[in-house]
């Protein structure tokens, strides 16, 4: 697993990101070389967290087919150096 610090743009990566549900798990993963990553925050007003809003470990990757793709990262997230 990677450390989110050293996730530097260039890097190619598979993330597998997963739901759990009560009798089972749902996955997927996606592949691609890392845009950027950064915490940004959501227009949640609720959270109560740093300046009242929701911070979330956001990356962005670019697929081989060009398609960006942004992954909100939870507890559930695995990053691989591909």
């Amino acid at each position: 697993m990677v450390q989110l610090d050293a996730l530097a743009p260039g890097t190619r990566v598979r993330v597998t990101q997963q739901l759990p549900q009560t009798h089972t798990v749902w996955s997927t993963a996606v592949e691609g070389i890392v845009v950027r990553y950064r915490q940004a925050q959501t227009g949640s007003w609720f959270a109560h967290a740093k300046d009242d809003r929701l911070w979330l470990d956001r990356l962005e990757l670019k697929k081989d087919d060009g398609e960006l793709v942004s992954l909100n990262l939870d507890q559930y997230s695995v990053i691989e150096t591909v």
